[in-house]
């Protein structure tokens, strides 16, 4: 179903436009369960798209003043250490464990998107404007271990980390929302082009799928930044948060026997090449 996949391609850039975020949950499994690629395969070709994308968007909010470059460069560079070491660990991790730790992490950002929604939906529905937390600094250390852990689960299931990088910039760097949001994408496009380096050598990347995939995403974040000025945010969360909670679920029944043997091997997907070798073989088949 290439057609399919590479229609579903600009929901990563809509995404990402609309919300500031959430564009590499939804690219992994349309990569693994509509395009057939193997899990280790599509994290990679994930964090190349994710990372490709969040730069054009970062790039918008940077002519609108939204990009703290200090702080971008600062967070940015120690979750790159933690993405870096994330993407190596993966070598050493099946891919149907991947995919299940991807999945919890859909869950538990399903859970705060939603919960974030219906806070400002009630907001708006009192007329009122969501609190602004108080611009403070966090030490070095605190910042340190909160950009690792981000860049680690970077590396590790090919998430950009969007919805842990805002919160981490406002309440530990203490920049105000929009230069957080503005920020972030391009702490994600940093981290998703250091792990797709640290994946190089382990898997075997399809160029021109990838280009042809990320160039679609691009376009759709064009699309989702314009499309934001006249869509309701706390809406469009809490539809995503859905969407997440079913596409979390639907991973973890495709990987149930795995999730019983505590992470082994995968269950087979259609067309995945996996299905000869299991997913967590250390190369994937190249598509030509």
């Amino acid at each position: 179903m290439p057609l399919l996949g590479f229609s579903l391609a600009a929901l990563i850039g809509l995404s990402l436009g609309l919300l500031g975020g959430g564009g590499s949950i939804i690219t992994v499994p349309i990569l693994v369960y509509v395009l057939g690629f193997g899990a280790k395969e599509s994290i990679a070709m994930g964090l190349a798209v994710v990372g490709v994308t969040s730069l054009f968007g970062a790039a918008g909010h940077w002519r609108k003043g939204n990009v703290q470059l200090r702080a971008a460069l600062v967070f940015g560079a120690v979750a790159m250490v933690g993405t870096y070491a994330g993407a190596r660990l993966a070598a050493f991790v099946s891919g149907a464990l991947q995919l299940l730790l991807f999945a919890t992490v859909m869950l538990v950002a399903a859970f705060f998107m939603f919960r974030n929604g219906r806070k400002e939906a009630a907001l708006s529905a009192r007329k009122e404007s969501a609190p602004v937390p108080e611009p403070r600094k966090a030490s070095f250390p605190v910042m340190a271990v909160a950009a690792l852990g981000v860049g680690g689960l970077t590396g590790l299931v090919g998430v950009g980390g969007g919805f842990l990088i805002v919160p981490a910039l406002v309440l530990l760097v203490g920049l105000p929302m929009k230069q957080a949001v503005g920020t972030s994408l391009l702490v994600i496009a940093l981290n998703s082009f250091v792990g797709f380096a640290g994946y190089l050598g382990h898997v075997q990347v399809p160029w021109l799928y990838l280009g042809i995939f990320t160039a679609i995403a691009v376009a759709g974040i064009l699309i989702g930044t314009w499309t934001s000025h006249y869509v309701s945010q706390a809406a469009l969360k809490r539809a995503f948060s859905l969407f997440l909670v079913v596409m979390g679920a639907f991973i973890l029944f495709k990987n149930r026997e795995a999730l019983a043997q505590g992470g082994g091997e995968p269950a087979p997907t259609a067309r995945s090449p996996e299905r000869e070798r299991g997913v967590g073989g250390s190369t994937a088949k190249t598509r030509n």
